[in-house]
């Protein structure tokens, strides 16, 4: 089944419109026709079911635009969206290459709800601002296609590159805050971080670059109530590392919410 991402003036009196590049795939690249299910998503999170009615090549809003549509009935409103019970950030160190582009994919896929690029010491790639905001854009395209690949209920938002040291004062709300660190030994302090994966908790994930976190920047972290945990006695590069820790926050969230384990 398609899945479309609309926000909330695109749905009005059980239908929902879909527009400009959404409403060129859809008629041009999928072929879609009347009495078709689509899944439809709004920014709030809200699953509908929809049945595709016809597609309008033009119609006049405002008294002079003419809009292009797919207009659908909405059949049914699921009540169980596809998001963790948890907000989770990844803070991911500016790898090399498209490697980032990997990361987001799978980190959308295992249901993280913000990304944020990060420039640390050690990251090789250096972007200047229109660059880092062009790539945003890219990156986020790659966020919306693999939150309507795995029916996501929300697109995670790519947040603008910035640097450790901010990462850091915006997650200082956040109630568990994860740094795997290839110099940390002993797996106790990733048992302890799994039982606190509760749902309602916000959780921060920093993943370093290929070079790793600087000594200074686990410091700095560490200062600041962010725990640094092993993830074993292999050393993992930074994409597996994002991955590896994210799947254990998901399972944990997953299995926590079915069997209603809540904050002590």
């Amino acid at each position: 089944m398609h899945h479309f991402f609309v926000d909330h003036q695109q749905i009005r009196e059980g239908k929902v419109y879909i527009t400009g590049s959404d409403y060129n795939h859809a008629v041009r690249v999928l072929r879609l026709r009347a009495g078709e299910e689509i899944l439809i998503s709004d920014e709030a999170g809200r699953d509908y079911l929809c049945c595709v009615e016809a597609a309008v090549e033009t119609e006049a809003e405002g008294g002079d635009q003419e809009v292009p549509h797919l207009r659908a009935a909405i059949t049914e409103e699921r009540q169980d969206n596809h998001e963790l019970p948890a907000r989770v950030w990844l803070f991911q160190g500016l790898p090399k290459s498209d490697k980032l582009e990997l990361i987001i994919q799978k980190a959308t896929e295992l249901g993280v709800s913000d990304i944020v690029p990060v420039e640390m010491k050690n990251c090789v790639v250096r972007l200047d601002q229109k660059k880092a905001e062009d790539k945003r854009k890219r990156w986020q395209a790659i966020a919306e296609s693999a939150a309507k690949q795995s029916k996501r209920s929300r697109i995670p938002k790519i947040h603008p590159l910035m640097r450790f040291t901010e990462a850091i004062r915006m997650s200082e709300d956040f109630a568990v805050k994860l740094l795997p660190y290839e110099n940390e030994r002993g797996i106790a302090g990733m048992c302890e971080a799994i039982v606190n994966f509760l749902p309602e908790r916000d959780i921060a994930v920093f993943i370093g670059p290929e070079g790793g976190f600087d000594p200074l920047e686990v410091k700095l972290a560490e200062n600041h109530g962010v725990q640094a945990v092993s993830l074993g006695k292999r050393i993992l590069r930074t994409e597996t590392a994002a991955i590896a820790v994210l799947s254990l926050i998901m399972i944990r969230l997953e299995i926590a919410a079915e069997m209603g384990f809540l904050e002590e």
